[in-house]
């Protein structure tokens, strides 16, 4: 297949914004993996393709760029935020427990030595009135998978549940506020956390999982509105590519991936995410 021609407004050598920030541990990690899906972009002749992945402060301004090359969001403002103003590429696999395909699940993490009342998500009725930490009220992994938690047990919303919800601002940290008592369990995603125990272990040090939340899709691998068929096409073949090549296997086996699947947005019914 000869090489993609970019669409005008998207030609030119200025690079276009591209990140992976979902799962950032570890860093260099992540720099060889976009090093070498950037060199399967280049190959095919797209024009813009940054040599360097962005480490953007504003996540929801980066994804709704309208240059926006390649960059990985979560479902729930897939099905909110951003309907309708951004493509989906697919999504990868990732080899974590909790994790089947491309789907995932979040971890109820709790303190050790904390009885564990039941088997399963019925092990949560025993924290009520309890302290929950939340990374943020927007993602679904440490939120919205909570709060359908504990619906599903209780039939009642996080704040009605729990004695008080704490905003930390990122799965590290509601770790951290579970561990010092500042929080009492928090739903941390199933990829998160085995990157964590495999490259920061001492920060599961005095932590165990209660039980697991619903399976649900996974992260998404989003690009701009204005990205061509053409390129979108690129980008998936450059994304397989790059899980296929032998010189990127530990960079793949660092950040725990398995491969990916080229999907559209119907993969990530809003029913599933909100």
């Amino acid at each position: 297949m000869p090489p993609v021609k970019p669409t005008p407004d998207l030609a030119g050598a200025v690079p276009r914004p591209a990140s992976l920030p979902m799962y950032d541990l570890p860093r260099q990690a992540v720099q060889a993996w976009w090093q070498g899906i950037a060199g399967a972009l280049q190959a095919e002749g797209l024009a813009g393709v940054p040599g360097t992945p962005d480490w953007p402060a504003d996540l929801p301004a980066h994804w709704l760029h309208p240059r926006l090359l390649l960059s990985q969001a979560c479902g729930h403002p897939l099905v909110t935020t951003l309907q309708g103003q951004v493509q989906v590429v697919g999504a990868m696999r990732y080899a974590a427990p909790g994790c089947e395909g491309t789907r995932y699940c979040s971890l109820l993490v709790v303190r050790d030595g904390e009885a564990l009342p039941a088997e399963g998500l019925q092990a949560l009725a025993g924290w009520s009135g309890r302290v929950a930490a939340v990374n943020d009220a927007g993602s679904f992994s440490g939120g919205v998978a909570l709060r359908r938690a504990v619906q599903s047990v209780a039939g009642l919303p996080p704040p009605a549940f729990f004695g008080r919800l704490l905003f930390t601002g990122s799965h590290r940290a509601s770790l951290a506020a579970v561990r010092e008592g500042r929080a009492d369990i928090a739903a941390i995603d199933a990829v998160t956390h085995a990157l964590v125990a495999r490259h920061q272990p001492a920060l599961l040090h005095g932590l165990q999982v209660l039980a697991r939340t619903a399976s649900a899709p996974g992260l998404p691998l989003i690009t701009a509105l204005g990205t061509s068929p053409q390129e979108l096409a690129v980008l998936r073949r450059a994304l397989q590519a790059a899980c296929a090549a032998p010189h990127l296997a530990a960079a793949r086996q660092a950040l725990l991936i398995d491969g990916f699947e080229p999907l559209g947005a119907e993969a990530w019914p809003a029913q599933a995410l909100l």
